[in-house]
């Protein structure tokens, strides 16, 4: 984000966008709102899952969100730049750095994100208590930036 100056705006006048919620609300959030905030984080990874059980249209590039962050208050206007789906075994290394999560490896990121998918909450969230990942899942690639900081 160097060399970028962010412009405000104010949070009624972006109310009607869709909100982006990354993570569950505590420290996790937390930590990646500041790196989406600082532009560290620049793509994230979803399940193709948590759309289809939530019955959600995939993102779409050019897409605008309103980053939300653990007391559900806005923080900031995302836009999409690109959208796409892979299985979980191809994610590269260059998307796992644009995360900007600090892993060391393809294999840390795996691990993390793995524990993170299979979790008591994700489980809960996605009504299955047995979820599973494994090489052949589909995951959603998106990749953003901060188009707007929200000011009350």
């Amino acid at each position: 984000m160097a060399n970028r100056q962010i412009p405000t705006v104010k949070a009624q006048d972006v109310g009607n966008l869709p909100r982006d919620e990354f993570a569950f609300p505590g420290p996790e959030r937390d930590r990646l709102v500041k790196a989406i905030l600082d532009g560290s984080k620049t793509a994230t990874t979803s399940l193709m899952t948590e759309f289809i059980h939530d019955h959600e249209p995939l993102p779409s590039s050019g897409r605008r969100t309103i980053l939300v962050n653990s007391d559900n208050q806005p923080v900031a206007v995302l836009r999409y730049a690109s959208v796409s789906v892979i299985r979980l075994g191809v994610v590269t290394w260059q998307h796992v750095l644009n995360e900007g999560e600090g892993y060391k490896s393809l294999a840390e990121w795996r691990e993390a994100h793995e524990s993170f998918w299979t979790s008591e909450n994700m489980r809960q969230a996605l009504d299955d208590p047995d979820f599973t990942v494994d090489d052949q899942t589909l995951v959603v690639l998106e990749t953003f930036h901060v188009d707007a900081i929200v000011v009350n």
